[in-house]
């Protein structure tokens, strides 16, 4: 049973205002206590969106939902708050292409009628989790799409030498090299050539950046594998993103990837289903040829 739900969006702007409205309303009526992030908390009170409000800096076991407004990006800032706290999260997209964030504004009031009379189930998606040998560890520390390794203020390419449990793979020279989980599989890595990965697929992508070497294509691996790169340059650092925090390391430091020991749980409704997600976010079957 739902009883008290976080709410975390970015940005408001004058034609999704009625949206959020709209939320707050339903969530009163239910008899669903919420609190906002602070900052976004601020952003509503300043549009007269909330008057009295309670919000957070950071959660808590004492939540059981966390809404997400925005797009998919609004989520991969919104899983930071959780962490390992197994609390699940449900996107209401009131952005543009959206694999994670599946409520559409215009059903808001029957997803939420969904949410309090339990007709949902959770789907369970794993993380990454990324190490810098010699250097403070990344915060927060994993990633629910990618991890991915790039250059930094150059226009050389990098070498990334990788190693799957200890054994050498080979020394990509790209961009950058994209370590994906199956839910990063429709975004960055995707937009790269890398394959669809099914959510509940036990695998991990290696997806090069514009390979020089030409051969060099995306690596499906199992997720039990622990992933050890290397990036050598002309530049003194390179930079390492967690899906969309970056932070920069020197030359040849070893950064082990390999999957988080914990998930994190994105609500679906019933009808619902990945499948049915890319088939319209990828327009597949648009041509009636097909």
């Amino acid at each position: 049973m739902i009883n008290k739900v976080a709410i975390y969006g970015q940005y408001l702007h004058a034609d999704t205002i009625a949206i959020y409205k709209q939320l707050i309303n339903l969530l009163d009526q239910s008899g669903i206590s919420f609190s906002v992030e602070n900052q976004f908390k601020q952003l509503l009170q300043e549009h007269g969106v909330v008057e009295q409000s309670h919000g957070f800096k950071s959660l808590d076991d004492s939540y059981d939902l966390l809404l997400s407004i925005g797009g998919d990006g609004t989520i991969l800032r919104a899983v930071v708050y959780i962490g390992g706290l197994d609390i699940p999260v449900i996107g209401i997209n009131s952005g543009r292409l959206g694999f994670l964030a599946t409520v559409q504004k215009d059903s808001l009031e029957q997803a939420i009628e969904r949410l309090v009379n339990g007709e949902y189930t959770l789907s369970k998606r794993s993380l990454l989790t990324a190490t810098p040998m010699g250097h403070d560890d990344l915060n927060p520390n994993f990633a629910l799409n990618e991890v991915t390794v790039s250059r930094y203020n150059t226009t050389s390419m990098i070498q990334i030498e990788t190693h799957l449990n200890n054994e050498l793979l080979t020394s990509y020279w790209a961009d950058g090299l994209i370590i994906s989980t199956p839910t990063g599989s429709t975004g960055y890595s995707l937009s790269c050539g890398g394959p669809v990965i099914s959510p509940s697929t036990g695998a991990l992508v290696l997806t090069p950046i514009a390979p020089h070497n030409l051969n060099a294509r995306p690596l499906v691996i199992p997720d039990t594998t622990e992933i050890k790169i290397k990036v050598i340059g002309r530049e003194e650092s390179f930079l390492t993103s967690l899906d969309n925090r970056i932070s920069s390391f020197p030359n040849e430091t070893e950064v082990i990837v390999k999957k988080a020991s914990f998930t994190i749980d994105l609500v679906s409704f019933k009808d619902q289903s990945f499948i049915k997600t890319i088939r319209h976010k990828l327009l597949w079957g648009e041509d009636k040829r097909n």
